[in-house]
């Protein structure tokens, strides 16, 4: 029988992280971080972090693993998440992966491999080659060595195509033949899946919108602003999360500040709809659906009987 984990997902401000607290506390369980922006050191209120004190003592893993101007890719989260889980396993407890990044989440249980970075610059020499003579060059290059890739890929994915270019120059292997044969290998880790939503829409707009409010109450403008005070790159992957990027315009005086917090209300939104999606084509999904205000006893009754009724508990 394969290790099994416990997964708390859902969109943004659906309660996550209270959720999975509850569940650690119960089922002496360890909370492994599945949100691509709480990895980094520094970005508390942006990202709604959960402070030490609402952790209540329990461990969470996969925090503040990375430095704001560092370019933090999914394969080096499975490196790290990987080995955190198997610990936790073989101290007898149960891993608890919590947050809404979907791929972090997908890429983890399924034991997905990832072609190798680049050791000897053929990104950088394809950047440079793209940046001097446009990407059908490079997408026709694509279309010898891979067709089904380039076929894939639009003609303005740029990113992808470059990568796919770099697996195939580092490695001697297409992209579509290495991501096949991951494709085939077994799952690494069973998982009871748990996700959380609210019956009506207008209830987890209304919770995003609170959230950004009070975000800004907690500090975020502050936040922001010290990380380009630290040189920060804008443009940097960090920097482009929802809440951060909105307040960069604000803070160079090119909108004010209302306008910021109302694009960054929106853009939650539009991310929470992606979050669903995603999660919504996964049929293993156990949903358990909010009314107005969350009701954490009840959660964490129907979690309860679920993680029985698995055997993980």
């Amino acid at each position: 029988m394969q290790p099994q984990v416990l997964v708390i997902a859902g969109p943004t401000a659906s309660g996550k992280t209270a959720l999975s607290i509850a569940l650690a506390q119960a089922f002496d369980g360890e909370i492994v971080n599945a949100d691509s922006m709480q990895i980094y050191r520094t970005m508390d209120v942006g990202t709604a972090k959960p402070t030490m004190e609402e952790r209540h003592g329990i461990p969470h893993h996969l925090l503040d693993v990375a430095d704001p101007g560092e370019n933090f890719s999914v394969a080096r989260y499975v490196d790290l998440a990987a080995p955190c889980v198997d610990h936790i396993l073989a101290r007898g407890k149960l891993p608890i992966l919590t947050g809404g990044t979907g791929l972090y989440i997908d890429s983890l249980l399924s034991g997905r491999t990832f072609a190798p970075y680049p050791e000897t610059g053929w990104r950088q020499r394809l950047q440079q080659q793209a940046a001097e003579q446009g990407i059908d060059p490079l997408l026709a290059e694509l279309a010898e060595v891979d067709p089904e890739a380039a076929a894939r890929l639009h003609p303005n994915d740029e990113k992808r195509i470059i990568r796919a270019l770099e697996v195939w120059h580092e490695t001697g292997k297409t992209i579509s033949q290495h991501n096949r044969e991951t494709q085939a290998l077994p799952p690494r880790y069973a998982a009871l899946k748990l996700a959380l939503n609210f019956r009506n829409r207008a209830d987890l707009w209304a919770r995003i919108d609170r959230r950004v409010d009070q975000m800004a109450a907690d500090g975020l403008v502050e936040e922001v602003s010290a990380l380009l005070g630290q040189g920060i790159d804008p443009k940097c992957t960090a920097m482009q999360a929802i809440g951060y990027k909105e307040l960069v315009p604000a803070l160079r005086g090119e909108w004010d500040l209302e306008t910021a917090l109302a694009e960054i209300k929106l853009r939650s939104r539009q991310y929470a709809k992606r979050q669903l999606t995603w999660f919504r084509r996964d049929e293993q999904y156990h949903w358990f659906l909010w009314d107005r205000e969350p009701d954490f006893s009840a959660a964490l009754r129907f979690a309860t009987e679920k993680i029985h009724a698995s055997g993980i508990g």
